[in-house]
């Protein structure tokens, strides 16, 4: 992060809001036109990018030989276990031309990723307990508390602040030249005195959109008390009696028809209604930036022994080949997107809960196949609702053959191709055919990548044109088989 980010928005401000030229800043800081051309270019210091690791083709022959050696490690006491050194000076003999360090680095990868991988399980308990507080709204039929700004939200964090704000504008169509606001901790990190440190999530947002911000006196609420009397309004209006929603978004819907509707409404001692005082704000406003900003906090994670990722107190799955790697979390408002360099390789809704595990269940069926005793005590399988085919099917190969079990787990493995649906018509057909093996379920299912007919395109390919391809001759064939080039 750039240490003085106050300059970089100072910077950005006065030359893309208030014309000053690009020289009289050269002249006053003393920078290189290159640093100043970058500030320009970026709402935010670009940092680091780490890019995905090249393959060492020195090393990349050995990797089986160096997985050979240590899986024979296994079987012998600790102390006659091979170091990484020892491991360099055998390969050496067997041709080997790289260093140490290459060794160590593919050593150090292969034992990592050559971990246990464990199931999560859980065993019905025998009673449940429910808990009820007190809230605004009534969401799937249980009382909810919740934060609002035009938009609700579960709790007031650095995400739902950033992505209020994303929605505020997006609703206006502008940004405001100045935004007042209390002292909340998502935006003001320390107060001493009259002087505030502002939170690097907060930088953020004021450096992408570059709007001027207030902060008003520590217990002055009256300082912005026209959004005081919105949100008073807001709750007598829209909240009153309790909404009954499914979810957030149905009731951000209903928030957000809800300030539609109060637009045509005319305020007391004014002619104009509030549609068109607001265009005449939007006037006075600064447009949108050309790019979104994201609204997520990134964080950096390692996978653990339960292919689980944690994030905000509460953890997430990820495929099995992912195990004990480093990966890159991405939390928005709705969605947890789980990343591997510039890859998703999960995503998840988010869950607001505190120390709650969110599974995919499709993540662990490739682990079920290697641990098929576990199929019972599944903790990711609980929640995925099978049709009742499934269980029948799985009754009838765990009775009449002796490998069932691992016949079933490899028909569950289908749904990583197809829909529960298509699967369950598959084996619903099995059944009625007294078919019931896994090979003879996939014959049932359609083709998983439908036949399309492809046309080559030649643009682009311009060198193509002078290719000439002779027509096909009996007389060529004949002349081959008599010199006997054809077997």
């Amino acid at each position: 992060m750039y240490r003085n980010m106050d300059q970089w928005i100072e910077i950005r401000q006065r030359i893309l809001r208030q014309g000053v030229s690009k020289r009289q800043i050269l002249r006053e800081t003393g920078m290189h036109w290159k640093t100043l051309e970058k500030i320009l270019h970026n709402s935010l210091p670009p940092g680091y990018q780490r890019t995905k690791p090249a393959r060492k083709s020195k090393i990349g022959p050995y990797l089986d030989r160096i997985r050979d050696i240590l899986k024979q490690d296994k079987t012998l006491p600790k102390k006659q276990r091979h170091t990484a050194k020892r491991i360099m000076e055998r390969l050496k003999s067997e041709g080997f031309a790289g260093g140490y360090t290459a060794v160590k680095e593919a050593v150090r990868q292969l034992i990592l990723t050559s971990q246990e991988v464990f199931m999560p399980l859980t065993h019905t308990p025998g009673e449940a307990q429910v808990d009820f507080g007190t809230a605004l709204v009534k969401m799937a039929g249980v009382l909810r508390k919740f934060m609002f700004f035009v938009k609700a939200y579960e709790r007031e964090c650095t995400e739902t602040f950033w992505d209020g704000h994303v929605s505020a504008f997006k609703f206006f169509k502008r940004v405001p030249c100045r935004i007042s606001y209390d002292n909340s901790k998502v935006a003001i990190s320390k107060i001493t005195g009259s002087s505030r440190k502002i939170t690097d999530g907060f930088k953020q947002l004021v450096s992408h959109y570059l709007f001027r911000y207030h902060f008003c006196n520590v217990a002055r609420p009256n300082e912005k008390g026209v959004v005081e009397g919105i949100v008073k309004y807001a709750r007598l209006n829209f909240m009153v009696p309790v909404p009954q929603v499914k979810d957030f978004d149905e009731l951000n819907q209903y928030l957000l028809e809800g300030c539609r509707d109060d637009m045509n409404r005319r305020l007391r001692g004014n002619t104009l209604m509030k549609w068109e005082i607001l265009e005449e704000d939007r006037c006075a406003m600064q447009p949108l930036p050309a790019s979104a900003f994201e609204a997520c906090r990134t964080v950096s994670a390692g996978v653990n022994s339960e292919l689980l990722v944690r994030f905000d107190r509460n953890d997430y799955s990820v495929p099995l080949e992912y195990a004990f790697r480093q990966v890159t979390v991405k939390g928005f408002v709705e969605r947890v997107e789980i990343c591997h360099y510039n890859m998703i390789i999960a995503i998840h809704t988010r869950c607001w809960d505190k120390e709650q595990q969110v599974f995919d269940p499709l993540h662990y069926l490739p682990l079920l196949e290697r641990k098929p005793g576990s199929l019972p005590y599944a903790k990711p399988l609980q929640k995925l609702k099978l049709p009742e085919c499934f269980s029948i099917i799985q009754q009838r190969l765990e009775a009449e053959q002796i490998d069932g079990r691992r016949q079933y787990i490899r028909i569950l493995r289908l749904l990583e191709k197809y829909t529960i649906g298509q699967l369950a018509a598959a084996i619903e057909t099995a059944i009625r055919l007294r078919t019931c093996s896994s090979d003879a379920i996939t014959q049932l299912l359609p083709d998983a990548l439908p036949w399309r007919q492809r046309m080559f395109e030649l643009a682009g390919r311009e060198h193509l044109r002078y290719v000439r391809i002779l027509p096909n001759s009996i007389k060529v064939y004949g002349n081959l088989l008599l010199r006997g080039e054809v077997i």
